[in-house]
């Protein structure tokens, strides 16, 4: 379903203006959620995710691929946004990330460290000061882990 929902929508978003960070969907009894969360270069504000739920509602009311009742909601990834593809690790090289592996590496799941490269199969993470590679396929979840001053 997270499939069809991006290629359906993701031209809508960008036709906009705006990058399709991330889609979040969940089926629940009494009513489900529908999450996009929207990017642009200049960042994203209420106006642009209100701008973003007319356009994207217009579609799915149209194509009605979602056979339940759902909410529709649409923000933007935030300082700890969730990274999920290669593009995403790349944008961010440079900044420190949170990553949890599906299995151990080296032992651990859990990473916490300034990424240093991405290609498309892997990514190389300063773990307090040693390189760990970690495959891209293997990540459970991962965010930016932001340092607030």
């Amino acid at each position: 379903m997270r499939e069809r929902l991006t290629e359906l929508l993701e031209p809508v978003v960008n036709r906009l203006g705006f990058e399709l960070w991330e889609l979040e969907y969940a089926a629940r009894r009494g009513g489900g959620f529908l999450r996009l969360y929207i990017d642009a270069e200049q960042g994203v504000g209420l106006d642009d995710c209100a701008e973003v739920s007319r356009a994207v509602s217009a579609v799915l009311d149209e194509q009605d691929p979602i056979p339940v009742e759902y909410t529709l909601e649409v923000s933007s990834p935030g300082m700890d946004r969730v990274l999920r593809t290669s593009a995403h690790f790349a944008r961010f090289v440079g900044e420190r990330a949170q990553i949890e592996m599906v299995l151990p590496v080296n032992g651990r799941r859990k990473f916490l460290g300034r990424l240093l490269a991405v290609n498309d199969r892997e990514l190389t993470l300063d773990q307090d000061g040693t390189a760990v590679s970690l495959s891209l396929d293997g990540i459970n979840k991962a965010r930016l882990a932001p340092e607030y001053a």
